[in-house]
């Protein structure tokens, strides 16, 4: 079997085992935040990072639904990293930002944050705010989902089929899923481009 083959065999057993019960109950939670003209902010480091920025165009221009991500400012990202540390770049962005209890903070990670282990850290504090303000918490991570899983509202752990490939695997079925949000008939308002066109 080629790598090729190899990796897509494994996307293949993702998708069988993924909880697609959860990704209902997310566009329902969605669904109701959209209603109360509420906010959706996405946030995620790295790979995730560039997941957000894409979901966030996606969440705004299909489903019509107010949507930021902290990272695609990049001078205040590394402004707080640079003064006031890379814990705080999240939850001082919400802050200012003035989250409230009818918002959502949609986290894609691989790991969700460990406080423990001193892992993303910058998650964990959004997410203690998030909770002491009421806001709902949404995840699409990887391995176990770390904090996020533990206090998300919904959360989808994407199944490890090979502890080889958790990052890329993560990462990819992140934009699946957003994709299929976007998607859902319960959310989305706006056609996409390509669908409008009549041949």
């Amino acid at each position: 079997m080629s790598y090729a083959e190899k990796h897509m065999k494994e996307a293949g057993e993702i998708i069988e085992k993924m909880d697609v019960s959860a990704i209902e109950k997310i566009a329902d939670l969605l669904a109701i935040i959209k209603a109360e003209e509420g906010r959706v902010f996405f946030l995620g480091v790295g790979g995730s990072a560039g997941n957000c920025s894409h979901a966030v165009n996606d969440f705004r221009k299909i489903v019509g639904i107010e949507s930021y991500a902290p990272t695609d400012n990049v001078s205040e990202l590394t402004a707080r990293t640079n003064d006031e540390g890379w814990s705080t770049v999240f939850v001082e962005w919400l802050r200012v930002s003035k989250l409230q209890s009818k918002d959502v903070l949609f986290i894609f990670s691989v790991g969700g944050g460990n406080l423990e282990r001193k892992i993303s850290l910058n998650l964990v504090e959004a997410i203690k705010l998030a909770k002491s303000v009421g806001a709902k918490i949404i995840g699409v991570v990887g391995r176990d989902g770390g904090y996020t899983a533990q206090f998300a509202d919904v959360c989808v752990v994407i199944p490890t089929v090979n502890p080889e490939t958790i990052t890329p695997h993560s990462e990819a079925f992140q934009s699946v899923i957003w994709h299929l949000l976007v998607s859902h008939p319960k959310l989305k308002v706006n056609q996409t481009k390509w669908e409008s066109i009549v041949r």
